[in-house]
């Protein structure tokens, strides 16, 4: 399998540490690739219509994209290790999609900042991006709940929304006023699988 990949995508980096989680690192080859908004990358966009990473392609020659939809087909590669069958399935998935929503508005705020005309920039649009991120973040003080064994896709996505904010917007202080998530912040970013996929 092929994954094309960015250095700085929080979402490739959350299919790369699933891959890792799950024992299927070795089966996946990492194209690193550049995308923006702005900008068409040919190699991207011949399997993949949005032009956006991570993109998986099977040996087959099928893509398979968005990034949930890829963390789901490494599960079933994996026979479950990822996403719970239980019950705890939908708090597993609810958790990634608040990560993920997290990232959604952090990406676009990030747009905005560094890709837009100075002139052009919208400083309620940001406002309300933040706005959307602390309140994401104190969701996840309150309520989130680390998995008791092998790490399953609600933390794996948390601690990859957490690092990118880290990457990205270190003025935030995400941290503040936190301290549980900035306790299992600490612990899943010694984990290999978080090491091996650093953002660059």
């Amino acid at each position: 399998m092929k994954l094309f990949s960015s250095g700085a995508s929080p979402y490739a980096r959350k299919v790369a540490v699933a891959a890792h989680e799950a024992g299927l690192i070795d089966r996946i080859e990492i194209v690193s690739v550049s995308v923006t908004p702005v900008s068409v990358n040919a190699e991207v966009a011949a399997t993949n219509p949005l032009t956006k990473v991570p993109t998986l392609v099977l040996d087959d020659g099928t893509a398979l994209y968005d990034s949930r939809v890829i963390v789901e087909y490494l599960d079933h590669l994996a026979g479950g290790r990822l996403i719970p069958a239980s019950d705890a399935r939908w708090g597993s998935l609810r958790d990634q999609a608040a990560a993920d929503g997290l990232l959604d508005a952090a990406l676009l705020a990030r747009y905005e900042r560094a890709l837009r005309p100075e002139p052009l920039r919208w400083a309620e649009w940001d406002d309300g991006q933040i706005g959307k991120i602390r309140r994401a973040l104190d969701v996840f003080e309150a309520g989130f709940a680390p998995s008791a064994g092998a790490p399953q896709i609600g933390d794996i996505a948390i601690a990859c929304a957490l690092s990118y904010l880290d990457f990205r917007f270190a003025d935030l202080g995400w941290r503040d006023g936190r301290p549980k998530l900035t306790a299992f912040a600490e612990a899943f970013n010694a984990r290999p699988s978080m090491q091996a996929t650093q953002p660059a």
